[in-house]
C-alpha cells in the first residue's frame, strides 16, 4: 500500500463552484497541493483570478473560470466554457451557496427564492449538465466523485431565522443522497460534507461579534474554528483512490455542534 498514492489526486480535474473564497477556497488549496487540476468558479472573475494565482506555487494547477451559476445561462455557459477546455473532469465540488436571515414574521420571498435557487436548484442542474463531462473517464475502481457542501444547519435549528438557507441545505444533503443512488451506475459516487463553524464571508458576521463568536464556539465539542485543512483533507479523502468505494454519505465536519442538539 503507497499511502502517497493513496491520497493523490494527480491526473485528476476538479470544478470547485464558489471556489474563490472560504471554504471553496479551502477545497481548491487542497486539491491543487494534491496535484490535481482544479477550475475555480464564482461570479466574480477577479476573485477567481487572485485565487488561481494564489495557488500556483502548489504541484497541480489552478485555472480561473467565472461564471453565476444562479441562472440556467450561467449553468450553461460554464459547462460550455469547461468542455471547450476539457474533453472528462473527474470531480465536481458543488459550494456555491448563499444565506439569507430575516424574523419569521418578515420574511420575504427574494429571500427564499434567491437561497434555495442558489443552494438547492443550482446543484441539481449544473449536477446534471455535467454529466457527459463526468461519465466519460469514470470507471468503477475509479469513479467520477461529486460533492455537495451541505451545511449542520441541514440538520440542526438555527438562531440566526435562516430559514430558507435551513431548508436548503436540508434539501440539499436529501439530493445528494437520490443522486449517490441514481449515479452509481454511471460509476459516479455522490457524497455530502456538513461544515460547522468555519471561517468565511457567511460567518464574518459572527466571527466579528465577540459575543455571537463566544457564544458558537461554546455550543461545540471543540470550541474553536474550522481550519482549512480540515475540510480540505476530507475533500481530498473522498475524491481520492481511498474514499473511492463511499457514496451518499453526508459526512459532518464541525466539532462536534451537531451532539449539542
Amino acid at each position: 500500500m503507497n499511502l502517497q498514492s493513496l491520497f493523490s489526486l494527480e491526473g485528476k480535474t476538479a470544478l470547485v463552484t464558489g471556489g474563490s473564497r472560504g471554504i471553496g477556497a479551502m477545497i481548491s488549496e487542497g486539491f491543487v497541493a494534491a496535484g490535481c487540476r482544479v477550475y475555480i468558479s464564482s461570479r466574480t472573475a477577479a476573485d477567481c483570478e487572485q485565487t488561481a494565482e494564489r495557488l500556483k506555487h502548489y504541484p497541480g494547477e489552478s485555472l480561473p473560470l467565472p461564471a453565476d451559476v444562479s441562472s440556467m445561462d450561467g449553468i450553461e455557459t460554464l459547462v460550455a466554457g469547461l468542455s471547450s477546455r476539457e474533453n472528462s473532469i473527474e470531480i465536481l465540488v458543488n459550494n456555491a451557496g448563499v444565506a439569507w436571515g430575516e424574523p419569521f414574521e418578515k420574511f420575504s420571498e427574494k429571500g427564499w427564492d434567491r437561497v434555495m435557487d442558489l443552494n438547492a436548484r443550482s446543484v441539481f442542474f449544473l449536477t446534471q449538465k455535467m454529466m457527459p463531462l463526468l461519465k466519460r473517464s469514470a470507471s468503477a475502481e475509479d469513479p467520477s466523485r461529486v460533492i455537495n457542501i451541505t451545511s449542520i444547519l441541514g440538520s440542526r435549528p438555527d438562531a440566526g431565522m435562516a430559514y430558507s438557507y435551513c431548508a436548503s441545505k436540508a434539501a440539499l444533503a436529501q439530493m445528494t443522497q437520490n443522486l449517490a443512488f441514481d449515479l452509481a451506475g454511471d460509476n459516479i459516487t455522490v457524497n455530502g460534507v456538513s461544515p460547522g463553524f468555519f471561517p468565511s464571508q457567511m460567518t464574518a458576521h459572527i466571527m466579528e461579534d465577540e459575543d455571537a463568536n463566544r457564544a458558537m464556539l461554546s455550543k461545540a465539542r471543540f470550541p474553536r474554528h474550522g481550519k482549512a485543512e480540515e475540510i480540505a483533507g476530507l475533500t481530498i479523502y473522498l475524491c481520492s483512490k481511498s474514499g473511492a468505494y463511499v457514496t451518499g454519505a453526508i459526512i459532518p465536519v464541525d466539532g462536534g455542534l451537531l451532539l449539542a442538539c
